[in-house]
């Protein structure tokens, strides 16, 4: 079965093997691994460190060590977790409900955009709720001490799936103070008794609680070797203190119930499940009606989604959807029991939701949403990869103004995009407020390599509403790119270099040699000027194209 799966996925998945390193893989992961492999340390000192545990990085270091540095390499790395990811998903679902549910349930999940997307890059999620399938399989299965392994690395793959063995200890403790109560009776009384979680066991407790202790002993020893124990402290503010906010939080806990229940099309499973439930009674199988998955294993189902959806609500500075990677399957699981269940054309509508998944590979939402959820980062990684091997080849010795992740693109070749590295003079991203401050030491650098930092899905109703614009901006980091006409114009140069793709563009701007010449006596004044001829006021771009 595992062959069967990693043959399927790879042959789907080879036509991006050799594609370089992708935002948070070229920022963090990547650097990070070649740490590992190069000098044995566990914390990156090439990047900043962001105290995620190094079970991944030190897979990929060993993948190297044996085949190669190479994208390729990487990739087939990252495709045999996601394999074994799919295969314990697969195994879960068999215990759980049964062959052609498990199938069905593998099939669309190895399809869904976002797991599809995320099996190939060099990125912690995906490993995470992989091993989480398989330590909830050895839960339900009262294979207390395999399940505490298990809970233990995929909490060693990523620091949050402690959430899950966390989330069921408390379970198990209030199935405790429930075990004489009406409810824990009716639970008892399903027929298939074996599949009961022996709730409120010490034993079965002790074995999820005990999952922490890797992960802790982790944390020591970050803090030991750099005196930070989640991280550096911009990476604890931005994920962590910037979050609690009551509004932020309703916001954000409005976007994980949209990426577990409707998210890239996955709306076609929940709502076709959740119709099934209202209109159709069980089908049997002569005299017997078909089993659903039952009541206690699907409450260990839906408490850990619950635990993500709430939590990842409460933290993480990015509202990413491969932070729920960990909980969709387990929905897709429930959802395809349902449909064997209740509906005589299951396989069919099924099907059709599998079709739904493989469409929004290539249909972009018509709203903000992240490139890495589908195909949409083929197109940012082609994009830079072209406007930076022309900017190489034109201008070799340049320095260059730009923001991240390009400028580790074309500082560090091992990334996959140039040759040699080159001189980078950084801002933060391109709203107005930073290229204009970019315009006051316009001497320092001779072009500027500017990009879409973000989805643009072009203009959409709610975005006039300015009220959510500042909410955004406040509580997410929202910002507008200006378009390369404009900052060409600001800048003083002219677009040498230009690519777009859907909801994504790409620009060399080469920088006038009398404007460099005239940067220190003209001042910043006509910065403004232009910005103002420009159209663009507090951040608000006024009729202007990339």
């Amino acid at each position: 079965m595992f062959a069967v799966i990693f043959i399927s996925i790879f042959l789907l998945h080879a036509p991006l093997l050799q594609l370089p390193y992708f935002w948070d893989e070229a920022g963090y992961y990547i650097p990070a691994a070649r740490d590992l492999l190069l000098s044995g340390s566990l914390v990156p000192h090439s990047t900043v460190s962001n105290a995620h545990p190094p079970l991944v990085m030190a897979w990929l270091a060993l993948w190297w060590k044996v085949a190669g540095y190479a994208p390729l390499v990487t990739r087939s790395a990252m495709l045999v977790i996601a394999a074994f990811s799919l295969l314990g998903l697969f195994c879960l679902a068999v215990r759980v409900a049964n062959f052609q549910v498990a199938v069905a349930s593998t099939v669309c999940t190895a399809l869904y955009s976002v797991f599809f997307s995320q099996s190939s890059l060099a990125h912690v999620d995906l490993a995470a709720a992989g091993l989480t399938f398989w330590a909830l399989l050895a839960y339900v299965e009262h294979r207390h001490a395999q399940a505490a392994v298990w809970f233990s690395l995929a909490a060693l793959a990523k620091e949050t799936a402690i959430l899950a063995p966390l989330a069921l200890a408390a379970w198990e403790i209030i199935g405790r103070f429930a075990a004489g109560s009406r409810f824990r009776t009716l639970w008892k009384e399903d027929n298939y008794a074996r599949a009961l979680p022996r709730s409120g066991g010490l034993r079965s407790i002790l074995s999820l609680a005990i999952a922490i202790v890797p992960l802790a002993a982790w944390y020591a020893y970050h803090y030991w070797r750099t005196g930070y124990v989640f991280g550096n402290p911009e990476f604890f503010r931005y994920n962590v203190a910037a979050t609690l906010s009551p509004t932020r939080f309703l916001l954000a806990l409005a976007m994980r119930l949209w990426q577990v229940a409707a998210y890239m099309h996955l709306w076609v499973l929940t709502v076709a499940a959740a119709l099934a439930v209202w209109l159709l009674p069980p089908l049997s199988d002569g005299n017997v009606e078909r089993r659903r998955i039952v009541i206690p294993v699907q409450m260990v189902f839906y408490v850990v989604i619950a635990a993500y959806v709430v939590a990842m609500a409460l933290i993480g500075g990015a509202v990413l959807a491969r932070y729920m990677l960990s909980a969709v399957p387990l929905v897709i699981i429930l959802c395809v029991s349902t449909l064997w269940r209740r509906v005589s054309f299951w396989r069919a509508a099924v099907a059709c939701a599998a079709l739904a998944f493989i469409i929004a590979w290539f249909l972009n939402p018509h709203y903000g949403f992240s490139p890495e959820d589908n195909l949409a980062y083929r197109d940012y990684v082609l994009l830079h990869e072209n406007a930076e091997r022309f900017l190489e080849a034109r201008y070799p010795m340049a320095r260059v103004l730009t923001a991240w992740p390009a400028s580790d693109e074309i500082t560090r070749p091992w990334l996959g995009y140039i040759t040699r590295p080159m001189t980078v003079v950084r801002i933060e991203n391109f709203s107005l407020d930073e290229v204009l401050s970019a315009d006051e030491f316009r001497g320092n650098y001779e072009a500027a390599l500017v990009f879409s930092t973000k989805y643009e899905p072009g203009p959409t109703p709610w975005d006039r509403w300015r009220t959510w614009t500042n909410l955004k901006s406040r509580l997410f980091g929202f910002h507008l790119d200006l378009p390369p006409r404009a900052m060409a114009r600001i800048l003083g140069g002219h677009i040498v270099f230009s690519e777009n793709r859907p909801g994504q563009w790409i620009a060399v701007i080469e920088i006038d040699k009398s404007e460099i010449q005239n940067a220190d006596l003209r001042g910043t004044s006509s910065s403004h000027s232009a910005a103002k001829f420009l159209g663009f006021e507090n951040n608000q771009p006024l009729g202007l194209e990339p």
